[in-house]
């Protein structure tokens, strides 16, 4: 369960990556999919315009913007395995000319001052230590008047519980959560106007439920033969923690967007 995101490089493994893809579609390293994307570029007007998406992964999300939403997407991750992966699928796809992936490294992004329209992200701020760097860092490469949006998996307020230490032992990733009230503020700390918050913890609730059941159920006898037993009980595992953590509230799920300002 594990959202992509501008990761400590080489986090995500061949296996990872095939069991997220068989949860949540080809090309996507978060949940929600085609829907997901939807609502980032909700209200945000993308047809024709340029797009940067930190935390790309296997190029899923950028590819429904060019597609569906009209958009001209460049991708970045730290991880140059996906980086490879998701422009052989963009030219598998006829997609290379309106989509671009590049692989960076950390800090500053490698990009001009007012490069882009909107700037996109699901899971990268997630797994982001200095959220405000980065913050500003995409309030430079903003046009006056664009957007940025993302979606993040954020915790509660309380401190982080047993059961929540459990779910990161079990991820195997790096995180450096924080609550969707401190995101707001980090956004208007760091200059954009506009701020918006949504919690979608509840929508993630049930969605990881119906997860668990599928990959206990139905979907256990592909990820055996896919990933090895070993691998497959670790993600059924991963999972029940991950219900847990959701279920309780300490694990949820939130949408920010600001604008910079014209």
């Amino acid at each position: 369960m594990h959202p992509d995101g501008m990761t400590h490089a080489d986090e995500y493994g061949d296996n990872m990556v095939t069991m997220l893809e068989l949860i949540w579609g080809k090309g996507y390293m978060a949940p929600g999919g085609p829907g997901n994307v939807a609502k980032l570029l909700d209200g945000t007007q993308p047809q024709g315009k340029r797009i940067l998406d930190i935390g790309c992964g296997i190029g899923g999300p950028a590819m429904e913007m060019v597609q569906t939403h009209g958009a001209q997407v460049v991708g970045i991750d730290l991880e140059a395995d996906l980086v490879r992966r998701a422009g052989i699928d963009a030219r598998a796809a006829g997609l290379q000319e309106h989509c671009r992936f590049q692989h960076v490294q950390p800090g500053r992004l490698p990009f001009a001052d007012a490069s882009f329209d909107i700037v996109v992200s699901s899971g990268a701020i997630t797994q982001t230590e200095d959220k405000a760097s980065m913050f500003a860092d995409v309030l430079r490469v903003l046009s006056p008047g664009g957007y940025f949006t993302c979606y993040e998996w954020m915790r509660s307020a309380a401190e982080y519980s047993a059961d929540m230490h459990y779910w990161f032992k079990m991820e195997e990733l790096t995180y450096a959560m924080e609550t969707l009230d401190a995101y707001g503020q980090a956004l208007r700390d760091n200059g954009f106007t506009d701020v918006e918050t949504t919690d979608a913890s509840a929508w993630y609730r049930s969605e990881v439920r119906r997860e668990y059941n599928l990959i206990r159920g139905d979907l256990y006898p592909q990820m055996v033969e896919l990933l090895g037993q070993q691998d497959a009980d670790h993600f059924v595992e991963n999972w029940r923690a991950g219900v847990v953590v959701c279920e309780s509230g300490e694990m949820r799920q939130g949408y920010c967007r600001g604008r910079r300002p014209a």
